[in-house]
């Protein structure tokens, strides 16, 4: 199958949406499917305000309308709600081509953060932009269930993955410091609710591994935390492994793949009971939930290790992709079934 997948977040950003979106293309490119990435690094590009790292293709349509014309898809899968996901919705509305979307970050949350927009109004500028779609895709029971009852509909089951080849215990710590460490790895964003675990009086040493626009602000105002910057890779990969236990503080996650690696590397995980954290801390052994976050880290102090990683291997970047492509699919079959006197190519391929 050749399948164009939208996204207006892609590398060098470093997040859960990125990293899904990676992995479920590569995944797919070993499984033998042909995948066309249309992001924001192959168009003009600007930085969004307040948040730098995240780049904006505005004025984007001319070009992407050449580059589906050219890729002929059988899928179209829009990602994101950017301009990059605007362009592609009118294109595909334009030309009469089925598509299928998916529901990743709780951007009217976000924005009534940052710029007070209520959060209504994001919601209903959500509900217009997925209605078309032929299905769109959400990681948990309980996030479809929300988006239910706020009126989006054709939701269907997205859910996620971890590389435990690079996620793992590991006996060596990066650095010396009193135990137990308490750490968070994230983006260092007002979104995130960092603050949360940094006001915590916790014993031992806390860790933030991450970058963001709050991050020179927090590491002024908590001097006893050890602020790290952003890692990747192996040394990101070593960091979690040193942690006692994984403090996520996030009050607005869909899902939460950091909890995912965290448990990989066999580190328990402390959070408030919040979708997100309930939909993947379905096993007591692995995770504590209290509204009293201080209460749960605690408690996660002695939760088993090894339970952690067994938990987190039953998390594929494979099951994850073999779903999303079967969405697609049961999107075609849907597409092909309604389009009764035209040419099933609007079920993917610009019609001739």
């Amino acid at each position: 199958m050749k399948i164009a997948l939208i996204s207006d977040a892609w590398r060098p950003q470093i997040n859960g949406v990125v990293t899904t979106l990676t992995k479920t293309c590569q995944t797919l490119e070993r499984l033998g499917h042909d995948v066309e990435p249309i992001t924001p690094d192959r168009f003009r590009n600007w930085p969004c305000p307040t948040y730098p790292s995240i780049r904006l293709a505005l004025g984007c349509g001319r070009k992407l309308q050449r580059l589906l014309d050219d890729c002929l898809p059988d899928s179209i899968h829009i990602a994101t709600e950017g301009p990059l996901g605007l362009a592609a919705r009118c294109y595909c509305l334009k030309h009469n081509l089925a598509f299928t979307t998916s529901f990743h970050t709780r951007f009217p949350e976000y924005v009534n953060l940052r710029f007070g927009i209520p959060v209504g109004w994001g919601y209903a500028f959500l509900r217009w932009f997925h209605r078309p779609a032929s299905h769109v895709m959400v990681a948990t029971a309980s996030l479809e269930d929300e988006l239910g009852n706020e009126g989006f509909h054709n939701l269907v089951r997205w859910s996620r993955g971890v590389d435990t080849a690079l996620f793992h215990p590991r006996s060596d710590r990066p650095f010396a410091d009193e135990g137990p460490i308490f750490m968070y790895v994230g983006r260092v964003a007002v979104e995130k609710n960092v603050e949360a675990f940094l006001k915590l009086t916790l014993p031992g040493t806390r860790y933030v591994v991450g970058d963001g626009p709050r991050l020179d602000q927090l590491e002024a105002s908590y001097s006893d935390v050890r602020f790290v910057g952003f890692k990747s890779g192996e040394a990101l990969a070593e960091y979690y492994a040193a942690a006692d236990v994984f403090v996520f503080p996030s009050l607005t996650d869909t899902f939460g793949l950091t909890m995912l690696e965290a448990l990989a590397s066999g580190v328990p995980v402390a959070a408030y009971p919040v979708q997100g954290p309930r939909d993947v801390l379905l096993d007591d052994r692995v995770g504590c939930m209290s509204e009293d976050l201080k209460a749960a880290a605690l408690k996660a102090l002695s939760l088993d290790r090894t339970a952690c990683r067994e938990y987190a291997q039953h998390y594929s970047w494979e099951a994850c992709t073999r779903q999303f492509l079967s969405q697609l699919t049961s999107a075609r079959r849907s597409c092909m079934r309604t389009a009764t006197g035209r040419s099933t190519s609007s079920c993917g391929q610009r019609p001739s």
